[in-house]
Order: C-alpha cells, then sequence, then structure tokens
C-alpha cells in the first residue's frame, strides 16, 4: 500500500521511467509513502487502473510525454469514474506549456509545469496535511543540481538486468534548434562530477552494462567528457555499452584520444545532423559548422571504433523534397553505420510553431503529431518520405545487406532509395509486417525491374547477404539454384506470382 503512487506508461518494457526515479529520489521523509508503478502503452487501461488502486493511494503522479498521452488519457478517465476522491497529479512535456494542453488536462487536479522534483514533493505534503493549494497549475522550478537527490539507487536488479538504465551528466543546452524543447533552457549545467562518478560507480558494481546517456550535448565540456569515459575505461568489460549525443562539430584532440581507446561494440553516439542545408539551419536557429561536422564524422569512422547513428529531419520549415535528398546524399556519403530519417513532430512549446503559418506546417492533431504537409512538401511527398524512414530501417539501417545495399544505391543513394522504396510499396501496399525471407524476395524484384541490375549479379550478392542471416526459411530464388540463371520475364513473372501470396 502506498499513500502516493507514481506511474508512467513507457513505449516498451525494457524502456524505464527516468523521471519518476528523480521523483522519487526527492520525496523526502515522504519517501516511505510512495511506490512506483511502470506500466507500457500495451497494456489495457482497465488493468493499469486495477493495480494503481490496489495500493490505495491518495494521490497519483502521471509522467505525460508525446508517446503516451493517449493511452494515459484513457486511464486518467476510468479512474476519474470509479476513483473520484484520487487526487491526480500530471506532469511532463506534454502538460508543461499552458494554454497549449491536451484535452485530459482538465482531469487532473494539478498539473505541474517544467522540472517538478521540489514541487511534486511540497504539493504532496500540503495535500496530505490537508492543505490544497488553491491554483491548478504549479510552475516547477529548475533546481541547483548539487541540490538534488540523484535516482540512480532506484534502479532494481530487475531493471539492471532486463532495462535500459538512462543517466545524465548535465542537464539543459546551450543551443536554440527550435524543432528541439532544450532550445527553451538557458545553458547546459552539469552535475557536481564526483557524486556522479560515485553513482556511475554503484551502477556498475550492481551490474549495469549499459549506460544510455541522455545529456543533449554530452561533449560540450571536454574536461567532464574526457572524465566520465577515463572512468569506463578503468572498467572495460566485454560487454560494456556506453551510449552518448555529441554535438557533430565540436570534437577536440583530448577527446579523440579518449574515443580512440575504447574497442569496437562499446560506443555509440548519437549525432544530430538535421540538415546540411545553411538555409533551413539559420531559419530554425541551428548553428552548425557543417565542414567540421563533415570532417569529424570521417575522423570517426576512420579512427574509432563508435557505432554511428547520425539523425536527419523530414519536414523542416522551407526544407524540400530535393533538398532532403541533398542532405542525405552527403550525410550517407560520411558513412554512419544507420541513418535515422525523422520525421517532424510538433512538440508543445517548442519554438519552430512559429512557422506553422508561414512555411504552412500542418501537423496531425493526434499524438505523436507528425507534420503532414508543410508549404514545400505536400501529403503525397511526405507520405513517400514516411515509407522511405521505414523501409530505410529495415533495409539501409538493419545491417543485413552490406553487399547489396551499395549496388543498389550506387552514386546516387537518395533518389535510388526513393525509387526502392516506391517499389516495396508498389507491391505490397504495406510497410509493416514484411518477414526477412519476404524482404529478399521483394529487393530482388526492385533490384531487377526497377533498378535495372543483372538478375545474376542481384541473385548474388543477395545470396551473400542472406547468407550472413540465422534465417531458415529462404527466399524462392535461392530454393532453385538451376533457376537462378535464368533472366527471362517468365522468371519474374513467377517471383512477382510468389510475392502476391
Amino acid at each position: 500500500m502506498a499513500d502516493i503512487v507514481l506511474s508512467t506508461l513507457n513505449a516498451r518494457y525494457i524502456h524505464s521511467a527516468f523521471g519518476l526515479r528523480y521523483l522519487i529520489a526527492n520525496m523526502g521523509d515522504l519517501q516511505a509513502q510512495t511506490e512506483i508503478l511502470e506500466f507500457t502503452i500495451n497494456q489495457r487501461p482497465t488493468e493499469i487502473v486495477e493495480q494503481i488502486l490496489a495500493q490505495q493511494p491518495r494521490i497519483i503522479g502521471f509522467g505525460v510525454y508525446i508517446w503516451n498521452v493517449s493511452e494515459i488519457s484513457a486511464v486518467v478517465a476510468i479512474l476519474k469514474q470509479i476513483a473520484p476522491d484520487l487526487i491526480i497529479v500530471l506532469g511532463g512535456p506534454e502538460v508543461s506549456h499552458p494554454p497549449d494542453l491536451p484535452a485530459m488536462s482538465a482531469w487532473a487536479d494539478y498539473i505541474i509545469t517544467g522540472p517538478g522534483e521540489q514541487q511534486f514533493r511540497a504539493l504532496c505534503q500540503q495535500l496530505l496535511d490537508g492543505l490544497a493549494p488553491e491554483a491548478r497549475l504549479i510552475n516547477g522550478q529548475n533546481p541547483a543540481l548539487d541540490t538534488l537527490q540523484l535516482p540512480y539507487d532506484f534502479y532494481s536488479d530487475t531493471d539492471i538486468r532486463q532495462r535500459i538504465v538512462y543517466v545524465e551528466a548535465s542537464r539543459g543546452c546551450p543551443f536554440k534548434c527550435e524543432f528541439c524543447l532544450s532550445s527553451l533552457d538557458q545553458t547546459a549545467k552539469a552535475f557536481p562530477l564526483p557524486a556522479f562518478l560515485q553513482a556511475m560507480d554503484r551502477l556498475f558494481q550492481a551490474g549495469t552494462r549499459h549506460f544510455k546517456f541522455i545529456d543533449r550535448t554530452f561533449n560540450l565540456k571536454v574536461d567532464t567528457s574526457v572524465a566520465i569515459m577515463e572512468f569506463f575505461l578503468q572498467r572495460l568489460t566485454p560487454d560494456l555499452y556506453l551510449h552518448f549525443e555529441v554535438i557533430p562539430d565540436h570534437l577536440p584532440e583530448r577527446l579523440q584520444q579518449a574515443i580512440a581507446k575504447f574497442p569496437a561494440g562499446t560506443l555509440q553516439f548519437e549525432i544530430g545532423i538535421q540538415s546540411f542545408d545553411p538555409e533551413v539551419q539559420q531559419r530554425i536557429s541551428r548553428k552548425q559548422d557543417n565542414h567540421k561536422s563533415a570532417e569529424n564524422l570521417r575522423w570517426l569512422r576512420q579512427h574509432s571504433q563508435a557505432h554511428i547513428h547520425a539523425d536527419l529531419i523530414v519536414g523542416l520549415p522551407g526544407d524540400t523534397l530535393e533538398g532532403f535528398g541533398r542532405s542525405f546524399d552527403h550525410l550517407y556519403s560520411l558513412g554512419p553505420q544507420e541513418i535515422q530519417v525523422g520525421i517532424l513532430k510538433r512538440l508543445r512549446g517548442a519554438p519552430i510553431n512559429r512557422h506553422n503559418e508561414a512555411y504552412q506546417l500542418r501537423y496531425d492533431p493526434n499524438p505523436p503529431y507528425t507534420v503532414l504537409a508543410t508549404r514545400d512538401m505536400d501529403f503525397a511527398t511526405l507520405q513517400r518520405l514516411n515509407r522511405f524512414a521505414r523501409f530505410w530501417d529495415l533495409i539501409g539501417n538493419s545491417g543485413r545487406f552490406p553487399n547489396s545495399l551499395p549496388l543498389m544505391l550506387a552514386d546516387q543513394p537518395f533518389a535510388r532509395f526513393l525509387q526502392i522504396s516506391d517499389a516495396i510499396y508498389a507491391l505490397t501496399d504495406s510497410t509493416w509486417q514484411i518477414s526477412l525471407k519476404r524482404l529478399f524476395e521483394l529487393l530482388l524484384v526492385v533490384m531487377t525491374e526497377t533498378l535495372l541490375i543483372p538478375r545474376s549479379t542481384a541473385i548474388a550478392t543477395l545470396e551473400s547477404d542472406f547468407s550472413r542471416s540465422r534465417e531458415k526459411s529462404k527466399p524462392a530464388f535461392l530454393l532453385d539454384t538451376a533457376n537462378n540463371q535464368k533472366t527471362t520475364g517468365l522468371a519474374n513473372k513467377r517471383q512477382r506470382q510468389i510475392l502476391a501470396t
């Protein structure tokens, strides 16, 4: 039983609610009366409500995000029906920018906007003492980081074994990229390093080997970045895995030296490029040295064993299909192992919303509020690019096609993969539930009929890639090697018939 329940709905079980752990860590003498209950967005609302009410709470706080606002809305609606006396407190990015609030906010007793570690604890104390505040909206305050209790002791053994462990060495961001809520921050502030590293050591000693840093600018202050990397270099194990978000145009020599010491499979860098178009960058207040960014990406690929996950955004104000294609081609030429093609989303409170009318940015009114059309990309174009992003994940980012992908893309990566994407969709009318076997079969048709690659060449590269997989069910074209050499239209017709079944 708990007087106070902290809850949210994670996108997947493997995720853990970092914010809830901060809240409970800073509950002071109310900590013993507080319980965390995490769920996933795939669970039934009635089952979630049942588990919450089993704790007989007086107060429940929900963390509301773009990925769970619909599902939490359903849970809160049920709670209000069957437990009207339960005090519901909402916090998180989706409810932090009044008056731009989701409809479910009307059901909340209280809403805490912004950081809430101190305000939530104070509110709970008032409510338990019978001194309910009159104002529903409570402004969260950015606390001095050295006054916060760190949350890492609230990762359980199960979390460490089965979930992603999120950590942060700093908060905030000094940059003003308008598509990002971090642009609202005044600057980046670091947690006291000795206490942070002591907490990391406790996590490591408890068995944590996968550390996902959520700092927006991990490499902003080189002294801190190097100290953290040296800390982990002293604790290298075969299963250690570190994820960092880094600024693309800031990679000083001292940091390069530290990065170069890590073995393969240990470092992943998430590098936000977003666009290489200087006019788009200026329009969204993104300061990025494109030449230096490209130089750093080349260095990472040539002199380190870090895995590079680089991001581009589709639908930025003023960007065109051709302009996005140029950014994609440039980024592809730099060789990151993954290119994440993300579609612009309307984040509540993000400064990019000032461009909505001038650039006719039209968003889906339903979460996650994906852009549907812009002045320069109509709905049909953005639908094509949505499919492009999905098929790129299946083919380009999967690592399953090291031999076939270069052959398919040749010297026009974006244009040719857009052809591939369009052709696969024309054959399947779907971007989901495509098995690996069927994907190979589809690619043979696209390579031979759309890209006009000789059938024997296409089969040879696809067979080489398929042999690397653990898939036991072979594509049809690999079942009879004698027929693999046929280049007749009849062979292609049979292949299309197989795909249609």
